[in-house]
C-alpha cells in the first residue's frame, strides 16, 4: 500500500470554530495544536481545498456583516 505524504498548513486569521468543524467534516484532515498554533495536516490536494473553502467561508462571513 502507497502511503501518501502529508503536509501542513497553518490557520489564517477569521477562521472561526464553526467554519473549522465544517472543513474537519467535509475534508479528509486532521486538526493539530502546536507550540505557533493549530495546524491542519493533510495530503496536498486536499489542504488546497480546505484553503478555498476556508477562504470563501471567510469571505461569504465579512458580505454578511457588511450588509451585502
Amino acid at each position: 500500500m502507497e502511503e501518501k505524504e502529508e503536509y501542513q498548513m497553518g490557520l489564517p486569521n477569521g477562521v472561526g470554530e464553526q467554519m473549522l468543524a465544517h472543513a474537519y467534516e467535509k475534508f479528509d484532515i486532521k486538526l493539530e495544536q502546536t507550540e505557533f498554533g493549530p495546524v491542519l495536516i493533510g495530503e496536498y490536494d486536499e489542504l488546497v481545498k480546505v484553503k478555498e473553502f476556508l477562504a470563501n467561508a471567510i469571505q461569504e462571513r465579512l458580505n454578511e456583516l457588511e450588509g451585502e
